[in-house]
């Protein structure tokens, strides 16, 4: 029998534990202004993700590693003003939480109270441990994020799928528990076999969202300039584009330029 779904007019860290334990998938995509974050919530999106993918994205870097905590704040601070509905994560970037617990709790409260964001996303398992702890002993709710972590991109030195040898997925499962037990509220799996993600999900009570991940996990996740097309030269297995809007904005603008070339634009009737 189907069990109705609630309308949350809210999302908390525990209407996603909830979902979970409904059977309700969880959708979540990244957003890093105002004016994005406005639409992404108008859509009824559970979470938005202020990822540090903003370095990629918003400013063209080959990685995560540069993007500041300065930088985090500021992209924060614009979504959470545009929310109202959605549970609004933001990634600690690289740098800010993995040389001690003293560190990471510092970076916290500073996104935390600086922003206004809902909660945290840290990269890592038990190599970073105790900085979660910290973090969540000061009430400050952790997403945990394991599998591909592109901020140790340079350790693994490519982005292919993770966790396919039976060492590193066994230690996947462990990290997974691991932060179920010290107290994240959910968990991001990035470019993992499907057997493997589905297997995590089943064996933790807070949900597991995926990014090329399959879909035997509790929700999916993705760059909202990749989903809706803006970027181009990125596609991956699990993306799916909704919408090409490189395509559809390059030949607006250049409609515009030929416009105001031509001295169409602005006609007799688009002037005071």
């Amino acid at each position: 029998m189907s069990v109705a779904k609630k309308d949350y007019k809210i999302i908390t860290t525990k209407s996603l534990i909830d979902m979970k334990a409904n059977g309700e998938k969880i959708s979540m995509l990244t957003a890093y202004d105002y004016t994005m974050a406005k639409i992404v919530d108008s859509a009824h999106v559970d979470v938005i993700l202020v990822g540090d993918s903003a370095s990629n994205v918003m400013a063209g870097h080959e990685t995560t590693l540069p993007i500041t905590l300065d930088q985090m704040i500021y992209h924060a601070s614009s979504v959470v003003r545009a929310v109202n509905r959605a549970l609004v994560v933001v990634d600690l970037p690289f740098g800010t939480y993995q040389s001690d617990p003293k560190t990471a709790l510092h970076s916290a409260i500073r996104i935390m109270k600086e922003s206004g964001a809902h909660a945290l996303k840290l990269e890592g398992g038990k190599e970073i441990k105790e900085g979660i702890k910290k973090i969540l002993g000061a009430g400050i709710p952790v997403m945990g994020h394991l599998g591909l972590t592109p901020q140790s991109i340079y350790k693994f030195g490519t982005y292919t799928v993770r966790a396919k040898e039976e060492q590193e997925a066994a230690q996947l499962i462990d990290d997974a528990k691991m932060l179920e037990k010290i107290g994240c509220f959910a968990i991001v799996l990035e470019k993992i076999p499907a057997k493997l993600a589905e297997q995590v999900a089943q064996s933790v009570s807070i949900p597991i969202i995926g990014i090329g991940a399959g879909g035997g996990v509790d929700g999916q996740v993705l760059v909202l300039h990749d989903m809706v097309g803006m970027t181009h030269e990125f596609s991956p297995r699990f993306l799916r584009r909704y919408m090409n809007l490189f395509e559809d904005m390059t030949q607006a603008i250049g409609k515009y330029v030929t416009d105001v070339k031509s001295k169409d634009f602005p006609n007799e009737k688009e002037q005071y």
